[in-house]
């Protein structure tokens, strides 16, 4: 089966494990995702991430985090998608949540939050927001 966005089915995954209250969820993997869950585990939204290998292919395995039983990621949405990309300047990265959530930016330097990007001052594509 060929996925034509497959950032946007990892944050599906998640959603869903999130909220039938799965503690982990499996992922196939690639760099982009890695780098997607490195941001989610440096900023406390999921406990950890390992990166498994099953045979032909390798899996993400994410450690989905909860406080009080209820998921600490309350929301997660792709922004930018494969049909309608969404570019922004440094002065234009939104503020989710004024400031309690994240975005997740891809920069010309990989990765990173919308907290990071503004420090460097980078723009890029921006592909999700968290909260």
């Amino acid at each position: 089966m060929s996925l034509t966005d497959p950032v946007a089915d990892m944050l599906t995954r998640i959603r869903n494990a999130c909220s039938a209250g799965h503690r982990r969820v499996d992922i196939p993997v690639s760099k982009v995702k890695i780098e997607v869950a490195r941001l989610l585990r440096d900023n406390h939204y999921i406990v950890d991430y390992k990166l498994l290998d099953d045979g032909a292919h390798g899996v993400l395995r994410l450690y989905l985090k909860y406080h009080n039983e209820l998921p600490v990621i309350r929301e997660l949405r792709r922004v930018s998608t494969p049909g309608l990309r969404r570019y922004v300047k440094c002065r234009e990265l939104p503020r989710v949540k004024n400031g309690l959530g994240m975005a997740i930016v891809s920069t010309p330097k990989g990765l990173m939050t919308d907290r990071e990007a503004r420090s460097a001052n980078l723009g890029g594509e921006l592909l999700a927001v968290v909260w």
